[in-house]
């Protein structure tokens, strides 16, 4: 087997990857508060060699490594992934239940059944309850949630929502324009963000609560904005097209490498006949 369709076969599942990596960013292109995913493309050579010397294999001879190097090497595949953390375009849309988070790195907390998540997409809404939830009618947790084990929740009389850069909630006394403090909203932030991970409804899950900071003067908290989501439409089109045109640069060099692996062996045959 000639290493070149080894080559072009590893090319070729790297970028169906990066197809797949594209396609969800720009499915995601209008969702509040969604962070693009990143790709990684690195060879095999280069993990070979950071793995060789943990290697137990006693048949790691130097022509066992000389025909692992000339069938794999340069072999394109993704090693590595992330998540752009860029804080997205606000767009204000004068609702009062709306927020955006203006620095990197900070996530509003919800709690689902599976418990508690975090997430950038502050477009929230109130509950027939009263309770301050998310669009998928998850909890918006308060500051000081593992102490009360309540969520945020407003009177119907409560008509007035103010909001400080802080996250702190201000409501009106009922049936007046005078002002008192409510729950403050439960700004996160990670010691290690790369340890998040994306789950659907555009939640991250964490491994361990204390690993989660709770930042109580953030500053960061805009009312009546929704942060948009950080995928720019163009240059994600961009690298669709160049993906599909390496899928297609890849096929035509695997079809190449089959046709002359088919003809080297007609004409092996036809020498013994």
């Amino acid at each position: 087997m000639q290493t070149g369709f080894y080559a072009s076969a590893a090319g070729m599942v790297t970028q169906f990857n990066r197809l797949d990596t594209i396609a969800n960013n720009l499915a995601n292109v209008n969702t509040a508060g969604f962070k693009q995913d990143n790709l990684v493309v690195g060879d095999y050579m280069r993990i070979y060699q950071e793995k060789r010397d943990e290697l137990d294999n006693k048949n790691n001879t130097k022509e066992g490594a000389l025909f692992i190097n000339r069938t794999m090497t340069r072999a394109p595949q993704i090693v590595d992934s992330f998540v752009d953390q860029s804080v997205g375009t606000l767009q204000k849309t004068n609702n009062p239940l709306d927020f955006a988070l203006t620095r990197e790195g900070l996530f509003f907390a919800v709690k689902t059944p599976q418990g508690v998540k975090l997430t950038r997409d502050g477009s929230f809404t109130k509950n027939d309850e009263g309770m301050l939830v998310t669009k998928q009618g998850y909890e918006v947790l308060s500051a000081d949630y593992f102490k009360s084990k309540k969520g945020i929740s407003f009177a119907s009389e409560e008509s007035i929502v103010t909001v400080d850069k802080n996250g702190q909630i201000s409501t009106n006394v009922p049936n007046s324009l005078n002002l008192t403090q409510n729950k403050k909203l439960f700004i996160a932030q990670p010691q290690n963000i790369r340890s998040l991970k994306k789950e659907g409804d555009n939640l991250y899950a964490f491994d361990d609560i204390k690993n989660i900071l709770t930042v109580n003067e953030s500053g960061a908290v805009s009312q009546g904005f929704v942060e948009k989501s950080n995928v720019n439409a163009v240059k994600m089109m961009t690298q669709m097209i160049e993906t599909n045109r390496l899928v297609g640069m890849y096929e035509k060099a695997m079809s190449t490498q089959m046709d002359d692996m088919n003809r080297d062996a007609i004409e092996k045959l036809a020498k013994k006949a």
